[in-house]
């Protein structure tokens, strides 16, 4: 359920705006959103975890306002994270 080292690096340098960042709104929603989409992938053969159910609440309340934070920070940055990642808004 949790990401590997290695993917999680990938997502640092992908989404980092420099060299060492890791905690930009960014590179925090990324991960989230890679932990958020394993969740999910998960939920599919295990319906009745509940208690990973609501770990997943977190994450995506997290996310969001991470996201809200962001859009009003600096739209832009905000409208070409969500393009990136594909989410909805």
């Amino acid at each position: 359920m949790s990401i590997t080292a290695e993917r999680k690096q990938e997502l640092i340098t992908e989404h980092s705006r420099g060299t060492g960042d890791t905690g930009s709104p960014e590179v925090q929603v990324a991960i989230l959103t890679e932990r958020i989409t394993n969740l999910t992938e998960h939920f599919k053969s295990h319906a009745k975890d509940n208690h990973s159910r609501r770990g997943l609440l977190m994450l995506v309340n997290k996310r969001r306002s991470l996201l809200d934070y962001l859009k009003g920070k600096d739209e832009s940055r905000y409208t070409d994270l969500i393009a990136k990642l594909g989410l909805r808004k």
